[in-house]
């Protein structure tokens, strides 16, 4: 265990609680290969946590041994019938079967009890939380306890490039890589326990957009060291994936094409893929962005993203690997005089012609939104849309639009919001988070996936408080019914502190920290307004008249975007009802009316105030709410480690200027525009 870094929480800080834990100093192990690494770095976190918390030295029962008044035992259960697939590929029920655990006491003793490996592991993980949060033995566990995990897969995307940067990482460098190279050291451990421990099950080591020397991971220059990375997340039950380059057969394999139908591409990708999975045996698929933002595609060759996906799919097939395909495609170039193509309706319009034409192992992953990760977006119509095809959602936890890991933005209450959207895919299991765990059209895989917020900062996301973020999206991963508040206590008191008073403090400032941050930048689902770039910071027109299709369409009649059936259609993409509510402007919810619509800014909205007074009014409130948050922060000095105190105060202080610049610069936009004051006579420059 290092010290250059912070253990986050897994700093299994000394509890000094009920007595019936320190009863428990004694293990033994029935069912399982005592050799199995993974059961035996459960044994090994174990002990580790007991030991730190509660100072107990961990034993384990031999055969000689005579049987103690009290034991953990951990037991490979029989109750699930572990069957193989005939093709090597472990479906959603193979992967949930595995990964299932029960804990319960019987008698004295304490039973952790899965048919897999990973499943003690997990069960383990949660044993351990539950001292970490002072929770009672007979509460949590005399009843039974019986986890199966929500979503088959459960992924991290870094977007970290092999220079050692990271696209939008806002958390200092990569620590995978350093100048083309990859770094395997304690951290590298330290990371597979700390994202195992929440539930993730897959990792996307390289950044989407692949250039440079992260295409040569794929050749003998990176085997030995993806081989041994590969072998360190398996201990932990983690997959490991590879970001391709769709055209690796020009960039690094001497053809003039990477036509997907053309035979000597897929010669080339059949011979590459026998020596890529007998050099890293451990490698359990890839992520392709193809045909978007300059990324090369099927698209160039007249071919069809399916084309694409199925090809490289049916050559991996016999290695039991996957092809995850971002739904990431749009026409980067869009002209902003035009009014009629829509940015928004890309997704929808490039792969729902082709539901049904995707092999078994082709995963699409689906951002949230339709557009990129902004504060406020309606859920995607392909997430409800598609009905054939395996599909996964993608969120971001990268605070790309959402205060870059400056400003506090907890944003497990939005990412519960999309899970629990409704698209009436059909009359039961109709939410994103029924189809995604596979329920909804019996998919063979599928899951949710987010942009990782990781970095080589001392405590791994920038500012401590985002650290909720990572924690919280591998918790509601695994476990979609937790809720928003229980999640950040659990992040509270096994990070920061397991006072009440400080628990609740640090509650009050992170469950409406979404909100407060969208009241003071962008109002009514418009999003962007962004510093071109950065996209940290205001910047009313930043994105206005450029070719990446974000536009407000502002003028000093009113503002919005009209993707009605008067206007894009893109509200036509959805299943009704939600169709028709979005196509209404009577209708459509407020938080996402300026999405869907052009208003003037005398409209009245549900709310009763008018357009142009909601942005007064949001925005002076959200800075206001922001100190407020910011002051709250400040009655925890010494009731919080000097570290985390001292960095949390510096973002705040970030934070405060950016929620100034947003509220001024938006308000006076607007009254510029609009001419018409704010009915409170506050200072608008």
């Amino acid at each position: 265990m290092n010290d250059n870094y912070a253990k986050l929480w897994l700093d299994y800080k000394p509890r000094n609680i009920h007595q019936e834990y320190k009863r428990l100093t004694y293990f033994c192990i029935e069912g399982f290969d005592r050799s199995d690494i993974i059961i035996c770095n459960a044994i090994k976190e174990l002990s580790f946590g007991l030991r730190k918390m509660l100072g107990i030295s961990l034993k384990e029962i031999d055969e000689n041994d005579s049987t103690p008044e009290a034991y953990i035992l951990i037991r490979k259960t029989n109750k699930i019938s572990e069957k193989k697939s005939a093709d090597k590929l472990s479906s959603n029920k193979e992967i949930l079967d595995r990964e299932e655990f029960e804990i319960s006491i019987r008698g004295n003793n304490l039973c952790i009890e899965a048919l897999g490996s990973v499943g003690i592991l997990y069960g383990v993980f949660d044993f351990l939380r539950t001292i970490a949060c002072d929770r009672n033995i007979p509460d949590t566990y005399s009843k039974g306890r019986k986890i199966r995990p929500t979503n088959p897969l459960r992924m991290l995307d870094h977007w970290d490039n092999m220079d050692g940067n990271i696209e939008r990482g806002y958390s200092g460098k990569s620590f995978f890589y350093e100048n083309n190279e990859i770094i395997i050291n304690e951290r590298t451990y330290d990371y597979a326990r700390l994202i195992a421990s929440v539930g993730i099950n897959a990792v996307v080591i390289n950044n989407v957009n692949v250039k440079a020397a992260a295409s040569y991971m794929i050749t003998d220059r990176y085997f030995d060291k993806l081989n041994k990375l590969g072998e360190i997340f398996a201990g932990y039950g983690i997959g490991l994936f590879i970001s391709l380059n769709y055209a690796s057969t020009i960039e690094i394999g001497g053809l003039d094409s990477a036509d997907p139908l053309d035979e000597n591409v897929r010669a080339w990708w059949k011979e590459k893929m026998a020596e890529v999975f007998r050099r890293i045996p451990s490698l359990k698929g890839f992520l392709v962005k193809a045909d978007s933002e300059g990324r090369p595609g099927p698209f160039t060759y007249g071919r069809t993203q399916a084309d694409g996906a199925n090809m490289l799919a049916d050559i991996v097939k016999e290695y039991g690997a996957i092809i995850i395909w971002r739904c990431f495609v749009y026409n980067c170039r869009q002209d902003w005089r035009d009014t009629k193509t829509d940015r928004a309706r890309a997704g929808y319009d490039n792969f729902m012609p082709m539901d049904g034409d995707y092999h078994d192992n082709v995963i699409l992953q689906i951002k949230n939104g339709p557009m990129d990760f902004q504060i406020r977006e309606p859920v995607s119509p392909l997430l409800g849309g598609l009905r054939k095809t395996n599909q996964m959602l993608e969120v971001q936890i990268a605070q790309e639009y959402t205060g870059q890991q400056i400003d506090v933005c907890y944003l497990i209450p939005m990412f519960k919001e999309i899970l629990g959207f409704k698209t009436y895919c059909g009359k039961e299991n109709d939410t994103v988070a029924d189809i995604i765990s596979g329920e909804t059209f019996g998919s063979r895989f599928s899951g949710i996936a987010a942009v990782t917020n990781t970095g080589n900062d001392f405590n791994w996301t920038g500012n401590y408080l985002a650290g909720a973020n990572l924690f919280g999206f591998g918790r509601l991963a695994f476990e979609n019914n937790l809720d928003a508040e229980t999640i950040a206590e659990e992040f509270i008191r096994m990070t920061i502190s397991d006072d009440d008073r400080v628990v609740n403090t640090i509650k009050e400032i992170l469950l409406p920290s979404r909100a407060i941050y969208e009241k003071y930048t962008c109002p009514l689902g418009i999003g962007w307004m962004v510093t071109p770039a950065t996209h940290y910071g205001c910047s009313v027109d930043g994105y206005e008249y450029d070719r990446w299709g974000t536009y407000h369409r502002a003028d000093h009649l009113g503002l919005g975007v009209d993707r009605s059936d008067k206007g894009t259609g893109y509200a036509l993409q959805y299943n009704e009802p939600n169709s028709s509510v979005y196509n209404s402007k009577k209708k459509c919810p407020d938080e996402l009316v300026l999405f869907f619509h052009h208003l003037s800014y005398d409209h009245v909205l549900h709310s009763g105030k008018t357009v142009i007074q909601h942005i007064y009014d949001s925005h002076f409130e959200g800075f206001d709410e922001a100190k407020e948050m910011a002051a709250k922060w400040e009655t925890l000095k010494g009731d919080v480690s000097n570290e985390i105190y001292t960095n949390v105060s510096e973002r705040f202080k970030r934070q405060l200027l950016n929620a100034r610049e947003w509220c001024d610069q938006v308000n006076s936009y607007f009254y510029r525009k609009s001419g018409i004051p704010d009915k409170y006579g506050r200072q608008i420059w």
